[in-house]
C-alpha cells in the first residue's frame, strides 16, 4: 500500500472533548483529520461531500447516539470514543474497529487507528482484483479493465468505474481513499476531487489538464482536469513509470 494518509471525520457534542482529540489526532502518523462535528444532525447533512475513509463517534448525545451514526455511515470503519464502558459489547455488535474510553491517552488512539490501517491494507500487493459492491449486486472487477473512476453524480458516496469495452458500473458508499487502498498504486491515481484514473488512459498533460485516450461521443479526446492538490502525486507516479 501506497504512504497515502488516511482521513477522518470526528465526531463529540462537547466541545473540550473534541478538542483534545483533534490535538491527539495530530499526533498520530498517518492520518488527517477532514472535518470535526460537535452535533450529529450536522454530521448527517453533510458527509455525503466529505471524502474521508473512517469515523470517530461519540457514544451519549443528545439527538442521537454514536450508534445510531455508526448505522448511517455502517461502509465505513468507525472508533467509538466514550466515557461509558458499558456500551462496548453494543459497539462489537455493530463491527465497530475499536472503542475507547475516556480519558483518551494517544497510546490507545494510535493502537485505533493501526487497526484501521490494517483494514486497508488487507490486499495483498500483486492483486489484480477485488470484490465490490455495486448497484447490479457484489462484483468481481478487474483492475486492468478500469480507464477511470468517478464520484457520482446522484450520491457522492458512489462512485462509477468506466471500462475498457465502454461499459460502466456503480459501486456503491466507498470513498476514494477505499478505492485507492484497493487498487495498484502505480498504476491508478487520483487527479482531482471527482476522479482517479489509470495511467494507461494518458496521452498528454500539462499542469492543469489531461488529454486522455479516449474519445467522447463527438470523437473528441476526452479532457480531464488535473488540480493543485493532486498534481504532485500525479506527476510522481510518471515520472516512475
Amino acid at each position: 500500500m501506497s504512504h497515502r494518509k488516511l482521513r477522518c471525520i470526528i465526531l463529540d457534542d462537547e466541545i473540550p472533548s473534541l478538542k483534545f482529540l483533534k490535538i491527539l489526532m495530530g499526533q498520530v502518523e498517518g492520518v488527517e483529520i477532514v472535518k470535526v462535528f460537535n452535533d450529529p444532525l450536522a454530521l448527517i447533512k453533510e458527509y455525503r461531500e466529505l471524502d474521508f475513509d473512517f469515523c470517530i463517534l461519540d457514544v451519549e448525545m443528545p439527538q442521537l447516539t454514536g450508534f445510531d451514526i455508526a448505522e448511517i455511515l455502517r461502509d465505513y470503519p468507525v472508533i467509538f470514543a466514550t466515557a461509558y464502558k458499558q456500551y462496548a459489547s453494543e459497539a462489537f455488535d455493530i463491527n465497530a474497529v475499536d472503542y475507547i474510553t475516556k480519558p483518551i491517552s494517544l497510546q490507545r488512539l494510535k493502537q485505533a487507528v493501526e487497526k484501521v490501517k490494517s483494514q486497508f491494507s488487507k490486499k495483498t500487493p500483486d492483486s489484480t482484483y477485488a470484490q465490490f459492491n455495486t448497484d447490479k449486486g457484489k462484483a468481481l472487477i478487474h483492475f486492468d479493465k478500469i480507464l477511470f473512476i468517478r464520484n457520482s453524480d446522484v450520491d457522492s458516496r458512489d462512485k462509477i468505474l468506466f471500462f475498457e469495452d465502454e461499459t460502466d458500473v456503480i459501486v456503491k458508499n466507498i470513498s476514494f481513499g477505499g478505492l485507492l487502498a484497493v487498487l495498484p498504486s502505480s498504476g491508478f491515481v487520483r487527479i482531482n476531487k471527482r476522479e482517479i484514473i489509470s495511467l494507461r488512459i494518458v496521452k498528454f498533460f500539462n499542469s492543469e489538464e489531461i488529454v486522455t485516450t479516449m474519445k467522447d461521443q463527438s470523437d473528441k479526446p476526452i479532457v480531464l482536469g488535473l488540480s493543485e492538490t493532486y498534481r504532485k502525486a500525479f506527476m510522481e507516479l510518471l515520472a516512475l513509470g
